[in-house]
């Protein structure tokens, strides 16, 4: 590509979804209730782990950063899908793009990293349980939360700065409903090698070590439960980690399906399809696998509700 044909572009196009406007209203009625469940479902184990002082543990503790990462990843994400399908159009600005990008690679980077510390938690509770409290501090809990943000933080920070060097052509069109990384490299008509050096990198540091690390985690797990004595301990064992695990294998199989619809298929409706599984709906059903699964969520959320309605009907 000449330099006369390579520009800073001012605005990308998503293409998202289909593009008849028949079917315009139905996604964005369905991506509304979505995005309103997942809202809902992440702030309401928020406040519960935050108003009950039965939840002030580790496990809650790193749950509730979980739920916080869930929320954001979505605000992130489906606020500007649901306003390009309401004015039907597919523009994201430049910087709109950067942006959207660098807090995807933060809240994606910092739910791969708090999944593996629960792990850890896990672990320790199971493998350790007469020196659980004396390991899962409160100063080590703080600090292994901090230490992910951190690490997500520092890595969008370092991709968007590359990003930011490379130079356009006339071609802007994305072929999802946000601005990911990968897609965004394709366009440039300068060198990306750095970049996809970076990405190389980052991927097997953020994305496989912390894998190996869950992978570590549950097979000394299952190897402590299995001799455990009786069913009924091992049960009760298991149950202590069962919506981590389900969380972890909804996330992880997510990722996979994302990443081998968009290797495999040349289908831009099929990529945007994986690519809401992983970036909706895992965040939309974690806080019911948890809720579901886990009696002392339950009760907190029934006594939150009780105090909401309780507080409602006083002012009433």
């Amino acid at each position: 590509m000449g330099p006369a044909n390579q520009t800073h572009v001012s605005e990308f196009l998503l293409l998202g979804f289909s593009e008849k406007p028949e079917h315009q209203l139905p996604l964005f009625g369905l991506f509304l209730s979505m995005y309103s469940a997942t809202v809902g479902g992440n702030l309401l184990i928020m406040m519960s782990i935050g108003s009950d002082s039965h939840l002030h543990t580790p496990m809650y503790f790193f749950l509730s950063n979980l739920s916080l990462v869930d929320l954001c990843l979505v605000s992130t994400l489906v606020p500007k899908m649901l306003l390009n399908l309401l004015t039907h159009t597919k523009v994201i600005s430049y910087a709109g793009c950067l942006t959207q990008m660098y807090f995807f690679m933060v809240f994606v980077c910092s739910d791969n990293l708090l999944l593996t510390v629960m792990a850890y938690d896990r672990f320790v509770a199971i493998c350790y349980p007469l020196n659980y409290v004396t390991i899962m501090s409160p100063q080590l809990c703080g600090l292994l939360v901090l230490v992910s943000w951190t690490i997500s933080f520092l890595n969008a920070v370092l991709h968007i700065l590359l990003v930011m060097r490379l130079l356009f052509c006339s071609e802007r069109e994305i072929p999802d409903f946000y601005c990911d990384l990968t897609s965004v490299l394709k366009l440039s008509c300068t060198d990306t090698l750095i970049n996809n050096i970076f990405v190389c990198l980052t991927t097997g540091l953020l994305g496989v070590f912390p894998f190996t690390g869950i992978l570590f985690s549950y097979t000394q797990i299952f190897s402590s439960i299995l001799r455990v004595p009786s069913t009924e301990g091992k049960y009760k064992a298991f149950s202590t980690c069962g919506s981590h695990l389900c969380v972890v294998l909804l996330f992880y199989g997510t990722v996979i399906g994302l990443y081998l619809s968009s290797s495999v298929t040349p289908s831009s409706w099929k990529s945007s399809v994986a690519s809401v599984m992983y970036t909706v709906v895992t965040p939309m059903l974690n806080p019911f696998i948890y809720s579901l699964r886990n009696k002392d969520i339950k009760d907190a959320l029934r006594r939150l509700i009780s105090r909401l309605a309780s507080s409602v009907t006083g002012h009433g």
